[in-house]
């Protein structure tokens, strides 16, 4: 039992960085633009070794934003419910704090789910054609893996 919560743990620890180094860093999409290099993220595009930040407020940035951060803030929670399953408090007997957590994984794994399903539609049937040149990076892989990672730790938490 406590391998299963351990492992559950481990998966989210892991998942809640990736989530927020995703959510924070600029490379969700490169696409080359009047000769050059270019990429951007949920908050910020850099052109030409430039940063700018998207002070416009589109739709489908701010739900994958909010969406990011409702993820990894569920995600933080269910690992705190996840070590304080390890401690065995009196007046908590009856409360299954390791299946409290697995749920909150869950929950921050779909969060992620959709963010990551709005930021995908949206870039491929606009932006992609908008860009001829373009490519999703590293920030945006790392959003599907803190997704894995996530599902697998509300497997492990809800199984123990």
């Amino acid at each position: 039992m406590y391998s299963f919560m351990g492992g559950g743990l481990f998966c989210a620890i892991v998942g809640n960085i990736l989530l927020v180094v995703s959510t924070a860093t600029d490379y969700w999409m490169q696409y080359r633009l009047s000769g050059s290099f270019a990429h951007q993220g949920l908050w910020r595009y850099c052109m030409s070794g430039k940063c700018y930040m998207q002070n416009d407020s589109i739709a489908y940035w701010n739900a994958t934003r909010a969406f990011m951060i409702l993820s990894a803030m569920s995600c933080f929670a269910g690992i705190i419910a996840g070590i304080l399953s390890f401690a065995h408090f009196s007046a908590f007997e009856r409360f299954n704090r390791s299946f409290a957590a697995g749920i909150m994984f869950f929950v921050s794994t779909l969060f992620v789910l959709l963010a990551m399903a709005i930021y995908t539609g949206v870039t491929v049937n606009f932006l992609g054609k908008r860009f001829g040149d373009w490519r999703f990076s590293w920030s945006y892989i790392l959003g599907w893996v803190a997704l894995l990672m996530t599902f697998f730790a509300g497997w492990y938490m809800y199984a123990s």
